[in-house]
């Protein structure tokens, strides 16, 4: 503990102390009164002092004087405390703080490859992934928008940003296995989502064919661009200009895959547009780096994580990869992002909680005062 307290500088204690910014701060120069009533007070002590002088029984006024010194001056000194953060919330002071966002978006881009009917995380990876999403969905506020992007070797928006959590669950519920992994074109179908009006590469890792692009979740998703229909693509009007990675605050996508991309678009080069758009992707690889065969469509095929590709992909991002090898690993895991993706940091007044502590510090005051000498200061 001393070696501790030793190493410890003052820039980082002053990192542990909120920073506080004034919307009035002229009020501050108010807290010149402070000194100036401690001086008052030890002035009016002394001449209570030479006052007390003037008894016979100079022994008994020590006595009493020695019995109540810590406790006559407890009191004012609270007083004084609460002057001052008086004095500071008169000066509307703000801070950093974190609330629960109203104006989030989160996109689920999971895997629905044929591996994910292993059964190597009972009852399945599939199974045990739909599970976790639902109980993430069911525990983030009313008000965050959420969206559910489904890929194997196309991908598709199978449920548009919504509030409506019913619909979100049935989505979920109605995902089918197909055969590839397409990493790169889950990222650039939720890109497609934040940003309808913006041009991406969509039509290069596939046409309009394929499982996704038929029956309800085909007619569902009434853009085309997702399906990579270059019918449905517009001209971009400007060119975008890139912005610090990580730095959209409105939008976060997290990814889920139990396999490595073995279709659609290069996963590091969605990344990479990811970044451009400031957009941060969270990665969670759902299995084991040594893989799993399963059996799917009369094929035998060998799962593989490629938990390096994830790993850049978040890195890239500014986002964070995760590592889940079981049901449990994996609802920890969407317990963290609940954490981190659901809280916002703003910048908001605070003067509600000086002018609190400062009426606290007045009772405590008041009432050792009345408890020790019979009246309020």
């Amino acid at each position: 503990m001393k070696e501790f307290f030793a190493k410890l500088t003052w820039e980082q204690v002053w990192g542990y102390v909120p920073h506080l910014e004034f919307l009035w701060p002229d009020f501050l120069w108010a807290l010149l009164l402070v000194p100036a009533i401690i001086l008052l007070y030890v002035l009016l002590l002394r001449r209570r002092k030479k006052g007390a002088l003037s008894y016979g029984n100079l022994a008994l006024v020590k006595a009493a004087m020695g019995r109540t010194n810590w406790r006559r001056h407890l009191p004012p000194a609270l007083m004084l405390g609460a002057l001052a953060l008086l004095i500071v919330g008169m000066a509307r002071p703000t801070a950093e703080v974190s609330l629960p966002s109203n104006r989030a978006t989160i996109l689920l881009a999971m895997d629905v490859s044929g591996s994910m009917r292993a059964a190597d995380v009972k009852p399945s990876r599939i199974e045990a992934a739909q599970a976790a999403a639902r109980e993430y969905i069911k525990g983030q506020p009313k008000d965050v928008v959420i969206g559910i992007v489904a890929f194997a070797a196309t991908a598709l928006l199978v449920q548009n940003p919504t509030t409506d959590r019913i619909s979100l669950n049935s989505a979920i519920d109605r995902f089918e296995l197909q055969r590839g992994t397409a990493v790169g074109s889950g990222i650039l179908v939720s890109l497609a989502t934040l940003f309808p009006q913006e041009d991406f590469p969509i039509s290069s890792f596939g046409g309009g064919g394929g499982a996704f692009s038929s029956g309800e979740f085909g007619n569902r998703f009434a853009g085309a661009r997702a399906l990579g229909d270059p019918r449905a693509r517009k001209e971009p009007e400007k060119k975008h200009v890139p912005v610090e990675p990580g730095s959209y605050k409105n939008a976060v996508i997290i990814l889920l895959t139990d396999g490595a991309t073995n279709a659609g678009y290069d996963p590091i080069e969605a990344a990479r547009l990811a970044a451009d758009y400031g957009v941060k992707v969270y990665t969670v690889g759902f299995g084991t780096t040594r893989g799993n065969v399963v059996g799917f469509g009369g094929f035998s095929m060998r799962a593989q994580l490629d938990d390096e590709a994830l790993k850049k992909i978040a890195d890239m991002t500014k986002g964070r990869y995760f590592h889940a090898a079981s049901a449990e690993d994996l609802k920890a895991v969407y317990g963290v992002l609940s954490k981190q993706l659901v809280l916002e940091t703003r910048q908001m007044e605070v003067t509600s909680f000086f002018a609190l502590a400062a009426a606290l510090l007045m009772m405590l005051a008041g009432g050792l005062s009345l408890a020790w000498f019979g009246r309020i200061l």
